[in-house]
């Protein structure tokens, strides 16, 4: 499973430009507007779902956005979803709870976990994200992050939280 230095090796060598940035742990969004400091970008936070067939999804999400879990369940035809254990979180993607981003899913080498993207964190600038870590905030321009997963064969689904569909798949 990667580390927080294995991840940052890997965004280096993909000339991927980030920032580092390390504070007390975060283990909710309050907790990151309460700790975090001054940090520029879109702020996220990161859902672990699950139904009851055993499918895995992530949904990254502005920090503040108002999830309906049955109407996004319904959307992406994934019915019953509910958040998925520390068991599945660290079995799949290698992290412990407070810890949840995207760039667990590249622990995840059978791509058993569907991502899902918001479309407002698609369309920022900057967007930040736990580097498998809730001690450290990595700072990354949103293209970037995006070409990092796609070169990492990840699939990502783009979703609004406005019509509650799939936009864009890539």
């Amino acid at each position: 499973m990667l580390t927080k230095t294995d991840l940052f090796e890997l965004l280096s060598i993909k000339n991927k430009d980030f920032q580092i940035h390390n504070h007390d742990p975060l283990f909710t969004v309050e907790d990151s507007e309460n700790l975090r400091g001054e940090i520029k970008g879109s702020h996220t936070k990161n859902l672990f779902l699950k139904n009851k067939k055993n499918n895995f999804f992530l949904f990254s999400c502005d920090e503040n956005a108002k999830v309906d879990l049955k109407l996004f369940s319904k959307s992406i035809d994934a019915k019953n979803l509910s958040f998925a254990n520390a068991e599945y979180l660290e079995k799949y993607l290698g992290i412990k709870p407070g810890s949840v981003s995207p760039f667990a899913l590249l622990n995840d080498k059978e791509s058993v976990v569907h991502f899902y993207l918001d479309e407002k964190l698609y369309d920022s600038e900057i967007i930040n994200f736990h580097p498998l870590i809730n001690t450290t905030t990595i700072s990354i321009r949103t293209s970037a992050f995006i070409n990092f997963l796609l070169e990492n064969n990840k699939k990502i689904h783009i979703f609004s939280l406005k019509s509650y569909s799939i936009t864009k798949v890539l």
